[in-house]
């Protein structure tokens, strides 16, 4: 994709963090904007920044919520005739052993980052493919790479963005749409801030917000590095030097990282 220039991009979780950077990249290159949020008083916030109401609409919707993405096409359609980019960007986060795992709480996480992914895609489908050139992106994670303590739950969601993102890109290979999956480590956002917490993990929130803020990739750089990887028709993206550390050295030393992480875990524990 050359230019996003008069292009639609359908952005979700697009009320805070990556999604907010990638709404104001993709504004500022000529796209017209659906901002897609659960919370509708950042998407106002979000609109306002950009102001300019004729490139941009705002839609509350609970991505887990099948209903609710099934209609939401027609109302982007209704707003802006057209539809070039999904970027499936909504997650969240629950920091538990399994043992202590509350199943609601695996199954919202669930909802939102797996399932909000497959109605994204599944549901603008048929407008990306009346397009002459459009994109699914799909956020995964550098926890799509390995598995972490404490992250069952968002490493499976993120281990099954990719291997969806994979597949469905097999299946639309020869048709205009690409499928582009997003691998990330620590972005600067809200989701461990705003993330669910086991009793015992509680303890370590402040440790890991504190480090969030003050050692992880600003958001904004994060959606350059997407919007490149866009522009270069690629399939698969690596952000940050974790994301790309990790990758190389689980091909090269399969069980590695995994100490690694455990070691981590043990000194945050202290």
């Amino acid at each position: 994709m050359k230019s996003f220039r008069d292009r639609v991009a359908v952005i979700t979780g697009a009320g805070s963090g990556i999604g907010r950077a990638l709404a104001r990249a993709l504004f500022d290159q000529g796209a017209g904007i659906a901002l897609v949020d659960v919370d509708e008083a950042r998407l106002r916030e979000v609109e306002r920044e950009l102001a300019d109401g004729g490139r941009v609409s705002v839609h509350v919707a609970d991505v887990s919520d099948r209903a609710r993405m099934s209609a939401l096409p027609a109302e982007v359609l209704a707003h802006h005739d057209r539809v070039d980019i999904v970027i499936n960007n909504a997650g969240v986060s629950v920091s538990s052993d399994l043992l202590d795992h509350s199943m609601d709480d695996f199954e919202w996480l669930v909802g939102i980052n797996f399932w909000g992914v497959v109605y994204g895609c599944k549901f603008f489908l048929p407008a990306l493919l009346r397009s002459d050139d459009a994109y699914l992106v799909n956020l995964s994670s550098m926890f799509g790479l390995i598995g972490v303590p404490s992250q069952s739950a968002y490493c499976a969601t993120k281990f099954a963005v990719r291997g969806f993102s994979e597949s469905i890109a097999a299946e639309l290979a020869g048709s205009p749409v690409k499928v582009l999956s997003v691998h990330p480590g620590g972005i600067c956002t809200n989701i461990v801030r705003d993330g669910r917490y086991d009793a015992r993990s509680e303890a370590l929130r402040p440790k890991l917000v504190r480090f969030f803020e003050r050692h992880t990739m600003p958001p904004e750089r994060c959606a350059a590095i997407i919007l490149d990887a866009m522009r270069h028709n690629r399939s698969r993206v690596l952000v940050t030097r974790e994301a790309h550390l990790t990758d190389a050295v689980k091909r090269l030393f399969p069980a590695l990282p995994q100490s690694w992480i455990a070691r981590g875990q043990r000194l945050l524990q202290r």
